[in-house]
């Protein structure tokens, strides 16, 4: 088996595979999936190849479980929900958001067990930084609008991801995503035209669509937009597609 492919053999199933398409989960309500890792399962929000594919899931480490050292053909990006995740460069606490560039390598586990986000096989190979925040200890800066507070975590061209904290009542004004929406509801209960998003829901927007949210409770999300259906790096280049044409036979 490939070594970049170990959170996605999964056989020929595809997920929300079609980025030109709305979608929407309670990432609770789905069944957790093995992994070629004893003690390791993963939850699976979008998937698009075969062997190896462009992936978003939900991750989950039993204490006491590793991976084998594999690479990152297209790269890989960590948000750390629970407990602590850990690699031979450090451990990570909750609330960790990691990103390991294209051509990156290392060997997961966890003593103590974890839960996290993993989005693979989605950099452009030219954001060659491999980032580390706390996001507990970095600083939040007021939003466009009275109620809501941001904490940037990355920019690359197009891309751009954030932690965004609405206070209660707090309503953003109309807009689009001219490069689509992903978003994972941390805390509270999002909102918009379209729905009630409780802690646990997945939404991706796709590109060209748009929406008028708010939140009448509170809510903190992680969101990342410009990336859909590819991230578009500083020069103007997309990110290529680094599943092979045959990866899904």
């Amino acid at each position: 088996m490939p070594a970049d492919c170990w959170l996605t053999r999964i056989g020929n199933m595809e997920r929300h595979a079609d980025l030109s398409q709305r979608a929407v989960l309670d990432t609770r309500a789905l069944a957790w999936q093995p992994s070629p890792s004893a003690g390791v399962e993963r939850r699976f929000l979008d998937r698009c190849g075969g062997e190896v594919a462009r992936a978003t899931s939900i991750v989950r480490y039993a204490p006491g479980s590793r991976f084998e050292r594999h690479h990152h053909g297209g790269g890989e990006e960590i948000l750390v929900l629970e407990g602590t995740f850990s690699d031979e460069h450090g451990d990570y606490a909750a609330g960790t958001y990691l990103r390991n560039p294209v051509g990156s390598s290392h060997a997961p586990f966890s003593e103590d067990g974890c839960t996290l986000l993993v989005k693979l096989q989605q950099m452009h190979p030219a954001d060659q930084q491999r980032l580390v925040i706390d996001t507990s200890s970095s600083a939040w800066l007021p939003g466009l609008v009275n109620g809501l507070a941001v904490r940037p975590l990355h920019a690359f061209g197009s891309e751009h991801v954030a932690l965004v904290r609405w206070a209660p009542g707090t309503v953003f004004q109309p807009h689009g995503h001219p490069g689509g929406e992903e978003i994972l509801v941390l805390e509270g209960t999002f909102q918009d035209e379209h729905g009630s998003y409780p802690a646990g829901s997945w939404l991706r927007n796709p590109p060209g669509s748009g929406h008028h949210p708010w939140s009448d409770a509170g809510c903190t999300i992680w969101v990342k937009t410009g990336h859909l259906p590819a991230s578009i790096g500083p020069d103007g280049t997309e990110a290529p597609n680094p599943i092979p044409a045959n990866a899904a036979q």
